[in-house]
Protein backbone atom coordinates (compact mmCIF):
# COMPACT_ATOMS: atom_id res chain seq x y z
CA UNK A 1 0.00 0.00 0.00
CA UNK A 2 2.83 2.42 0.79
CA UNK A 3 4.41 2.00 -2.64
CA UNK A 4 0.99 2.31 -4.34
CA UNK A 5 0.41 5.60 -2.52
CA UNK A 6 3.81 6.99 -3.50
CA UNK A 7 3.32 5.84 -7.09
CA UNK A 8 -0.11 7.49 -7.25
CA UNK A 9 1.35 10.81 -6.19
CA UNK A 10 4.20 10.56 -8.72
CA UNK A 11 1.65 9.69 -11.42
CA UNK A 12 -0.53 12.72 -10.62
CA UNK A 13 2.39 15.14 -10.29
CA UNK A 14 3.38 14.27 -13.87
CA UNK A 15 -0.26 14.23 -15.01
CA UNK A 16 -0.60 17.82 -13.81
CA UNK A 17 2.04 18.91 -16.30
CA UNK A 18 0.01 17.94 -19.37
CA UNK A 19 -3.52 18.25 -17.99
CA UNK A 20 -4.05 21.69 -19.56
CA UNK A 21 -2.59 20.87 -22.99
CA UNK A 22 -5.86 20.40 -24.87
CA UNK A 23 -7.88 22.97 -22.85
CA UNK A 24 -5.43 25.86 -23.32
CA UNK A 25 -7.53 27.30 -26.20
CA UNK A 26 -10.57 27.36 -23.85
CA UNK A 27 -8.56 29.24 -21.21
CA UNK A 28 -7.28 31.61 -23.89
CA UNK A 29 -10.84 32.47 -24.93
CA UNK A 30 -12.13 32.85 -21.35
CA UNK A 31 -9.32 35.14 -20.17
CA UNK A 32 -8.59 36.84 -23.51
CA UNK A 33 -4.94 35.81 -23.61
CA UNK A 34 -2.49 36.62 -26.37
CA UNK A 35 -0.01 34.02 -27.65
CA UNK A 36 2.80 35.14 -25.35
CA UNK A 37 0.58 34.91 -22.27
CA UNK A 38 -0.66 31.48 -23.37
CA UNK A 39 2.92 30.27 -23.84
CA UNK A 40 3.85 31.54 -20.37
CA UNK A 41 0.86 29.75 -18.84
CA UNK A 42 1.78 26.53 -20.60
CA UNK A 43 5.38 26.77 -19.36
CA UNK A 44 4.67 27.90 -15.79
CA UNK A 45 4.34 24.47 -14.13
CA UNK A 46 7.35 22.90 -15.91
CA UNK A 47 9.51 25.97 -15.19
CA UNK A 48 9.07 25.95 -11.43
CA UNK A 49 9.04 22.13 -11.30
CA UNK A 50 12.32 21.69 -13.17
CA UNK A 51 14.00 24.71 -11.59
CA UNK A 52 13.38 23.60 -8.00
CA UNK A 53 13.95 19.84 -8.31
CA UNK A 54 17.59 19.87 -7.16
CA UNK A 55 16.66 22.03 -4.20
CA UNK A 56 13.80 19.66 -3.39
CA UNK A 57 16.14 16.68 -3.51
CA UNK A 58 18.66 18.35 -1.20
CA UNK A 59 15.94 19.35 1.29
CA UNK A 60 14.74 15.74 1.31
CA UNK A 61 18.22 14.49 2.19
CA UNK A 62 18.78 17.19 4.83
CA UNK A 63 15.43 17.27 6.63
CA UNK A 64 13.82 13.89 6.02
CA UNK A 65 12.07 12.45 2.97
CA UNK A 66 8.64 11.91 4.50
CA UNK A 67 8.49 15.41 5.98
CA UNK A 68 9.41 17.07 2.67
CA UNK A 69 7.09 14.73 0.75
CA UNK A 70 4.10 15.73 2.89
CA UNK A 71 4.99 19.42 2.64
CA UNK A 72 5.27 19.21 -1.15
CA UNK A 73 1.98 17.32 -1.43
CA UNK A 74 0.25 19.94 0.73
CA UNK A 75 1.58 22.80 -1.41
CA UNK A 76 0.66 20.95 -4.60
CA UNK A 77 -2.89 20.17 -3.44
CA UNK A 78 -3.60 23.67 -2.17
CA UNK A 79 -2.35 25.35 -5.34
CA UNK A 80 -4.32 22.87 -7.48
CA UNK A 81 -7.49 23.97 -5.67
CA UNK A 82 -6.56 27.62 -6.23
CA UNK A 83 -5.98 26.96 -9.95
CA UNK A 84 -9.44 25.44 -10.26
CA UNK A 85 -11.15 28.58 -8.93
CA UNK A 86 -8.91 31.16 -10.63
CA UNK A 87 -10.71 34.19 -12.02
CA UNK A 88 -7.91 35.57 -14.18
CA UNK A 89 -4.55 34.88 -15.78
CA UNK A 90 -2.33 36.02 -12.93
CA UNK A 91 -4.11 33.97 -10.29
CA UNK A 92 -3.96 30.88 -12.50
CA UNK A 93 -0.35 31.60 -13.42
CA UNK A 94 0.68 31.95 -9.76
CA UNK A 95 -1.20 28.76 -8.87
CA UNK A 96 0.57 26.80 -11.60
CA UNK A 97 3.98 28.10 -10.51
CA UNK A 98 3.27 27.09 -6.90
CA UNK A 99 1.92 23.74 -8.12
CA UNK A 100 5.25 23.10 -9.81
CA UNK A 101 7.12 24.11 -6.65
CA UNK A 102 5.10 21.64 -4.59
CA UNK A 103 5.79 18.91 -7.14
CA UNK A 104 9.52 19.71 -7.01
CA UNK A 105 9.48 19.09 -3.27
CA UNK A 106 7.35 15.93 -3.41
CA UNK A 107 8.87 14.07 -6.37
CA UNK A 108 12.49 13.56 -5.17
CA UNK A 109 11.25 12.78 -1.66
CA UNK A 110 8.75 10.22 -2.97
CA UNK A 111 11.46 8.53 -5.00
CA UNK A 112 13.74 8.43 -1.94
CA UNK A 113 10.95 6.86 0.12
CA UNK A 114 10.79 3.90 -2.26
CA UNK A 115 14.10 2.72 -0.81
CA UNK A 116 12.57 2.97 2.67
CA UNK A 117 9.52 0.93 1.66
CA UNK A 118 11.57 -1.67 -0.28
CA UNK A 119 14.88 -2.30 1.45
CA UNK A 120 15.74 -5.63 -0.25
CA UNK A 121 17.82 -4.91 -3.42
CA UNK A 122 15.88 -7.11 -5.84
CA UNK A 123 12.49 -5.75 -4.71
CA UNK A 124 13.84 -2.22 -4.84
CA UNK A 125 15.10 -2.73 -8.41
CA UNK A 126 11.72 -4.06 -9.49
CA UNK A 127 9.93 -1.17 -7.78
CA UNK A 128 12.18 1.38 -9.50
CA UNK A 129 11.52 -0.26 -12.87
CA UNK A 130 7.79 0.28 -12.32
CA UNK A 131 8.48 3.79 -11.02
CA UNK A 132 10.32 4.68 -14.20
CA UNK A 133 7.20 4.10 -16.28
CA UNK A 134 5.00 6.38 -14.18
CA UNK A 135 6.25 9.51 -15.95
CA UNK A 136 5.11 8.32 -19.36
CA UNK A 137 1.81 6.99 -17.98
CA UNK A 138 1.11 10.21 -16.08
CA UNK A 139 1.85 12.44 -19.06
CA UNK A 140 -0.40 10.35 -21.28
CA UNK A 141 -3.21 10.32 -18.71
CA UNK A 142 -3.00 14.10 -18.43
CA UNK A 143 -3.35 14.43 -22.18
CA UNK A 144 -6.38 12.12 -22.25
CA UNK A 145 -8.02 13.80 -19.26
CA UNK A 146 -7.47 17.19 -20.86
CA UNK A 147 -9.31 16.08 -24.01
CA UNK A 148 -12.22 14.65 -22.05
CA UNK A 149 -12.55 17.81 -19.95
CA UNK A 150 -12.38 20.01 -23.07
CA UNK A 151 -15.31 18.12 -24.62
CA UNK A 152 -17.38 17.60 -21.47
CA UNK A 153 -17.18 20.59 -19.15
CA UNK A 154 -15.12 23.55 -17.95
CA UNK A 155 -11.34 23.31 -17.93
CA UNK A 156 -11.50 23.87 -14.17
CA UNK A 157 -12.51 20.24 -13.65
CA UNK A 158 -9.02 19.20 -14.76
CA UNK A 159 -7.80 20.06 -11.24
CA UNK A 160 -10.21 17.78 -9.38
CA UNK A 161 -7.96 14.72 -9.65
CA UNK A 162 -4.81 16.47 -8.31
CA UNK A 163 -6.76 17.90 -5.35
CA UNK A 164 -8.37 14.55 -4.53
CA UNK A 165 -5.09 12.61 -4.64
CA UNK A 166 -3.37 15.23 -2.47
CA UNK A 167 -6.13 15.03 0.17
CA UNK A 168 -6.05 11.22 0.28
CA UNK A 169 -2.24 11.21 0.46
CA UNK A 170 -2.06 13.70 3.32
CA UNK A 171 -4.57 11.63 5.26
CA UNK A 172 -2.97 8.22 4.61
CA UNK A 173 0.78 8.84 4.31
CA UNK A 174 1.58 9.35 8.04
CA UNK A 175 0.15 5.88 8.77
CA UNK A 176 1.37 3.98 5.69
CA UNK A 177 4.81 5.39 4.89
CA UNK A 178 7.75 4.82 7.27
CA UNK A 179 9.70 7.87 8.35
CA UNK A 180 12.98 6.32 7.22
CA UNK A 181 16.42 7.22 8.53
CA UNK A 182 16.74 10.33 10.70
CA UNK A 183 17.63 13.51 8.78
CA UNK A 184 21.39 13.78 8.44
CA UNK A 185 21.52 17.56 8.80
CA UNK A 186 24.11 19.72 7.11
CA UNK A 187 24.29 22.97 5.20
CA UNK A 188 22.05 24.08 2.38
CA UNK A 189 23.98 25.46 -0.60
CA UNK A 190 21.83 28.59 -0.88
CA UNK A 191 23.86 30.22 -3.66
CA UNK A 192 23.80 27.06 -5.75
CA UNK A 193 20.04 26.74 -5.20
CA UNK A 194 19.41 30.30 -6.40
CA UNK A 195 21.68 29.95 -9.45
CA UNK A 196 20.25 26.62 -10.65
CA UNK A 197 16.62 27.57 -9.97
CA UNK A 198 16.71 30.88 -11.83
CA UNK A 199 19.04 29.48 -14.50
CA UNK A 200 16.78 26.55 -15.37
CA UNK A 201 13.67 28.76 -15.26
CA UNK A 202 15.21 31.30 -17.67
CA UNK A 203 16.53 28.57 -19.96
CA UNK A 204 13.15 26.81 -19.98
CA UNK A 205 11.29 30.00 -20.82
CA UNK A 206 13.77 30.89 -23.55
CA UNK A 207 13.34 27.45 -25.11
CA UNK A 208 9.55 27.89 -25.04
CA UNK A 209 9.76 31.30 -26.69
CA UNK A 210 12.51 30.60 -29.24
CA UNK A 211 10.46 28.53 -31.74
CA UNK A 212 7.67 31.13 -31.62
CA UNK A 213 9.67 34.40 -31.61
CA UNK A 214 12.88 33.20 -33.29
CA UNK A 215 16.13 32.13 -31.69
CA UNK A 216 17.70 35.57 -32.20
CA UNK A 217 14.80 37.60 -30.80
CA UNK A 218 15.71 39.73 -27.75
CA UNK A 219 13.41 37.77 -25.41
CA UNK A 220 14.60 34.33 -26.49
CA UNK A 221 18.28 35.21 -26.82
CA UNK A 222 18.36 37.19 -23.57
CA UNK A 223 16.73 34.45 -21.47
CA UNK A 224 18.80 31.69 -23.07
CA UNK A 225 22.09 33.51 -22.54
CA UNK A 226 21.11 34.62 -19.05
CA UNK A 227 20.00 31.12 -18.07
CA UNK A 228 23.13 29.57 -19.55
CA UNK A 229 25.39 32.02 -17.70
CA UNK A 230 23.67 31.26 -14.38
CA UNK A 231 24.04 27.52 -14.94
CA UNK A 232 27.75 27.95 -15.68
CA UNK A 233 27.98 29.88 -12.43
CA UNK A 234 26.16 27.02 -10.70
CA UNK A 235 28.70 24.45 -11.95
CA UNK A 236 31.60 26.65 -10.79
CA UNK A 237 29.95 27.09 -7.40
CA UNK A 238 29.31 23.36 -6.96
CA UNK A 239 32.96 22.59 -7.69
CA UNK A 240 34.07 24.89 -4.87
CA UNK A 241 31.61 24.53 -1.98
CA UNK A 242 32.06 21.93 0.74
CA UNK A 243 28.46 20.64 0.69
CA UNK A 244 27.18 21.23 -2.85
CA UNK A 245 23.57 21.01 -3.95
CA UNK A 246 24.76 18.67 -6.71
CA UNK A 247 28.10 16.86 -6.29
CA UNK A 248 29.44 17.02 -9.86
CA UNK A 249 30.73 13.46 -9.73
CA UNK A 250 27.19 12.17 -9.17
CA UNK A 251 25.84 12.56 -12.74
CA UNK A 252 29.28 12.14 -14.36
CA UNK A 253 29.70 8.35 -14.10
CA UNK A 254 29.25 6.71 -17.54
CA UNK A 255 26.45 4.45 -16.32
CA UNK A 256 24.46 7.27 -14.77
CA UNK A 257 25.17 9.66 -17.66
CA UNK A 258 23.81 7.18 -20.23
CA UNK A 259 20.78 6.50 -18.05
CA UNK A 260 20.05 10.23 -17.72
CA UNK A 261 20.45 10.69 -21.49
CA UNK A 262 17.89 7.92 -22.03
CA UNK A 263 15.45 9.57 -19.61
CA UNK A 264 15.98 12.88 -21.43
CA UNK A 265 15.29 11.32 -24.84
CA UNK A 266 12.27 9.37 -23.65
CA UNK A 267 10.65 12.47 -22.19
CA UNK A 268 11.52 14.54 -25.27
CA UNK A 269 10.02 11.88 -27.54
CA UNK A 270 6.74 11.67 -25.63
CA UNK A 271 6.29 15.44 -25.58
CA UNK A 272 7.14 15.77 -29.27
CA UNK A 273 4.66 13.07 -30.26
CA UNK A 274 1.88 14.62 -28.18
CA UNK A 275 2.59 18.13 -29.44
CA UNK A 276 3.07 17.40 -33.13
CA UNK A 277 0.48 14.67 -33.56
CA UNK A 278 -2.15 16.69 -31.66
CA UNK A 279 -1.60 19.53 -34.16
CA UNK A 280 -1.48 17.07 -37.08
CA UNK A 281 -4.75 15.42 -36.08
CA UNK A 282 -6.58 18.72 -35.56
CA UNK A 283 -5.04 21.01 -38.17
CA UNK A 284 -4.35 18.56 -41.00
CA UNK A 285 -6.87 15.77 -40.41
CA UNK A 286 -9.66 17.91 -38.90
CA UNK A 287 -10.11 15.88 -35.68
CA UNK A 288 -12.08 17.29 -32.73
CA UNK A 289 -10.43 17.61 -29.29
CA UNK A 290 -12.18 14.45 -28.07
CA UNK A 291 -11.26 12.47 -31.17
CA UNK A 292 -7.67 13.68 -30.85
CA UNK A 293 -7.51 12.38 -27.30
CA UNK A 294 -9.09 9.11 -28.42
CA UNK A 295 -6.40 8.76 -31.10
CA UNK A 296 -3.82 8.56 -28.31
CA UNK A 297 -5.64 5.72 -26.51
CA UNK A 298 -3.44 3.00 -28.08
CA UNK A 299 -0.44 4.93 -26.76
CA UNK A 300 -1.85 4.90 -23.23
CA UNK A 301 -3.01 1.27 -23.36
CA UNK A 302 0.40 0.14 -24.58
CA UNK A 303 2.05 1.96 -21.69
CA UNK A 304 -0.27 0.24 -19.21
CA UNK A 305 0.38 -3.21 -20.67
CA UNK A 306 4.12 -2.65 -20.95
CA UNK A 307 4.35 -1.12 -17.49
CA UNK A 308 2.96 -4.29 -15.97
CA UNK A 309 5.91 -6.35 -17.19
CA UNK A 310 8.93 -4.04 -16.96
CA UNK A 311 9.80 -5.01 -13.41
CA UNK A 312 10.03 -8.70 -14.29
CA UNK A 313 12.00 -7.93 -17.45
CA UNK A 314 14.58 -5.90 -15.53
CA UNK A 315 14.94 -8.67 -12.96
CA UNK A 316 15.36 -11.31 -15.65
CA UNK A 317 17.59 -9.56 -18.18
CA UNK A 318 19.09 -6.63 -16.26
CA UNK A 319 18.62 -2.90 -16.92
CA UNK A 320 21.24 -2.74 -19.70
CA UNK A 321 19.43 -5.15 -22.01
CA UNK A 322 16.04 -3.62 -21.21
CA UNK A 323 17.33 -0.09 -21.85
CA UNK A 324 19.01 -0.92 -25.17
CA UNK A 325 15.95 -2.84 -26.40
CA UNK A 326 13.67 0.01 -25.35
CA UNK A 327 15.71 2.66 -27.17
CA UNK A 328 15.74 0.55 -30.33
CA UNK A 329 11.99 -0.15 -30.19
CA UNK A 330 11.11 3.49 -29.49
CA UNK A 331 13.36 4.55 -32.37
CA UNK A 332 11.46 2.23 -34.72
CA UNK A 333 8.20 3.82 -33.55
CA UNK A 334 9.52 7.30 -34.32
CA UNK A 335 10.74 6.11 -37.71
CA UNK A 336 7.22 4.88 -38.48
CA UNK A 337 5.77 8.27 -37.53
CA UNK A 338 8.35 9.89 -39.79
CA UNK A 339 6.41 8.43 -42.73
CA UNK A 340 3.15 10.32 -42.08
CA UNK A 341 1.53 12.28 -44.88
CA UNK A 342 -1.60 14.38 -45.24
CA UNK A 343 -3.69 11.34 -46.15
CA UNK A 344 -1.89 8.61 -44.19
CA UNK A 345 -4.52 6.23 -42.72
CA UNK A 346 -4.59 6.11 -38.95
CA UNK A 347 -4.43 2.33 -39.08
CA UNK A 348 -0.97 2.19 -40.60
CA UNK A 349 2.21 4.10 -39.85
CA UNK A 350 0.50 6.29 -37.25
CA UNK A 351 -0.91 3.41 -35.23
CA UNK A 352 2.35 1.46 -35.53
CA UNK A 353 4.25 4.43 -34.14
CA UNK A 354 1.70 4.93 -31.34
CA UNK A 355 2.23 1.32 -30.24
CA UNK A 356 5.95 0.76 -30.79
CA UNK A 357 7.09 4.03 -29.23
CA UNK A 358 5.31 3.66 -25.86
CA UNK A 359 6.29 -0.01 -25.66
CA UNK A 360 9.91 1.02 -26.10
CA UNK A 361 9.63 4.03 -23.81
CA UNK A 362 8.30 1.92 -20.95
CA UNK A 363 11.46 -0.18 -21.24
CA UNK A 364 13.65 2.93 -21.53
CA UNK A 365 12.32 4.52 -18.35
CA UNK A 366 12.49 1.25 -16.44
CA UNK A 367 16.07 0.42 -17.43
CA UNK A 368 17.34 3.96 -17.06
CA UNK A 369 15.72 4.60 -13.68
CA UNK A 370 17.20 1.41 -12.23
CA UNK A 371 20.63 2.20 -13.74
CA UNK A 372 20.60 5.76 -12.41
CA UNK A 373 19.57 4.87 -8.85
CA UNK A 374 21.54 1.66 -8.24
CA UNK A 375 24.16 1.83 -5.46
CA UNK A 376 23.06 5.32 -4.39
CA UNK A 377 23.68 5.87 -0.63
CA UNK A 378 20.56 6.45 1.45
CA UNK A 379 21.69 9.98 2.31
CA UNK A 380 21.73 10.82 -1.43
CA UNK A 381 18.40 9.19 -2.33
CA UNK A 382 16.69 12.56 -2.63
CA UNK A 383 19.51 13.82 -4.84
CA UNK A 384 19.12 10.79 -7.12
CA UNK A 385 15.40 11.44 -7.45
CA UNK A 386 16.03 15.10 -8.23
CA UNK A 387 18.67 14.38 -10.90
CA UNK A 388 16.53 11.76 -12.67
CA UNK A 389 13.50 14.04 -12.67
CA UNK A 390 15.55 17.02 -13.84
CA UNK A 391 16.55 14.97 -16.89
CA UNK A 392 12.87 14.07 -17.27
CA UNK A 393 11.92 17.76 -17.28
CA UNK A 394 14.81 18.88 -19.49
CA UNK A 395 13.73 16.50 -22.26
CA UNK A 396 10.46 18.27 -23.07
CA UNK A 397 11.99 21.75 -22.75
CA UNK A 398 15.15 21.24 -24.80
CA UNK A 399 14.19 18.33 -27.03
CA UNK A 400 10.83 19.75 -28.07
CA UNK A 401 12.29 23.20 -28.77
CA UNK A 402 14.99 21.75 -31.01
CA UNK A 403 12.64 19.43 -32.89
CA UNK A 404 9.98 22.13 -33.34
CA UNK A 405 12.66 24.41 -34.78
CA UNK A 406 13.86 21.69 -37.19
CA UNK A 407 10.28 20.94 -38.23
CA UNK A 408 9.53 24.62 -38.79
CA UNK A 409 12.67 25.11 -40.88
CA UNK A 410 11.88 22.06 -43.04
CA UNK A 411 8.30 23.27 -43.48
CA UNK A 412 9.43 26.75 -44.50
CA UNK A 413 11.87 25.33 -47.08
CA UNK A 414 9.10 23.24 -48.64
CA UNK A 415 6.66 26.15 -48.72
CA UNK A 416 9.24 28.32 -50.47
CA UNK A 417 9.59 25.52 -53.02
CA UNK A 418 5.85 25.64 -53.72
CA UNK A 419 4.55 22.82 -51.51
CA UNK A 420 1.07 23.38 -50.06
CA UNK A 421 0.82 24.43 -46.39
CA UNK A 422 -0.74 21.18 -45.12
CA UNK A 423 1.75 18.96 -46.96
CA UNK A 424 4.69 21.11 -45.89
CA UNK A 425 3.56 21.10 -42.25
CA UNK A 426 3.09 17.33 -42.24
CA UNK A 427 6.46 16.78 -43.89
CA UNK A 428 8.07 18.99 -41.25
CA UNK A 429 6.62 16.82 -38.50
CA UNK A 430 7.80 13.68 -40.27
CA UNK A 431 11.30 15.16 -40.60
CA UNK A 432 11.42 15.89 -36.85
CA UNK A 433 10.27 12.36 -36.00
CA UNK A 434 12.99 10.92 -38.25
CA UNK A 435 15.71 13.02 -36.59
CA UNK A 436 14.44 11.86 -33.20
CA UNK A 437 14.59 8.23 -34.39
CA UNK A 438 18.26 8.70 -35.31
CA UNK A 439 18.96 10.13 -31.84
CA UNK A 440 17.35 7.10 -30.19
CA UNK A 441 19.38 4.74 -32.34
CA UNK A 442 22.60 6.54 -31.39
CA UNK A 443 21.65 6.39 -27.71
CA UNK A 444 21.01 2.64 -28.03
CA UNK A 445 24.56 2.17 -29.34
CA UNK A 446 25.96 4.27 -26.47
CA UNK A 447 24.01 2.27 -23.90
CA UNK A 448 25.15 -1.00 -25.43
CA UNK A 449 28.83 -0.14 -25.09
CA UNK A 450 28.93 2.15 -22.03
CA UNK A 451 26.65 0.32 -19.62
CA UNK A 452 28.51 -2.50 -17.93
CA UNK A 453 26.57 -5.78 -17.97
CA UNK A 454 25.20 -6.81 -14.62
CA UNK A 455 23.70 -10.05 -13.47
CA UNK A 456 19.90 -10.28 -13.71
CA UNK A 457 18.19 -9.31 -10.53
CA UNK A 458 21.09 -7.32 -9.25
CA UNK A 459 19.25 -4.14 -9.89
CA UNK A 460 22.21 -2.41 -11.50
Amino acid sequence: MAFALLASVQFVLILAMSVLNVVLPDIQREFGLDRAELALLGASYPMSFSGLLLLGGRLSDLYGSRRVFLLGTLVFGGSSALAGVSTGLWTLLAARFVQGAGAALAVPAAMALVSVVHTEPARYARAMAVWGGLAASGGTAGMLLSGVVASWNSWRWAFVVPVAVAVVTLAAAPRLIPAGAPPRGGRLDALGAVLVTIGIALLSYGLVEAPERGWTSPVALGTLLGGGALLVGFVVTEARVEQPLLPLAFPASPRRAVALLAVFLGAAGITTIFFMLALYFQQVRGYSALRTSAAFLPFGLTLVVSGGSVGRLVQRFGPRVVLVAGLALAGLGLAALGRIGTDTPYVGAVLVGLVLFPAGTALVFAGSTVSATTDVPQDQAGLAGAVVNTALEAGPAIGLAVLVTLAAGHTADLERAGTGPASALTSGYGFAFTIAAVAFAAAAVCALFLLRPRSPGSGG
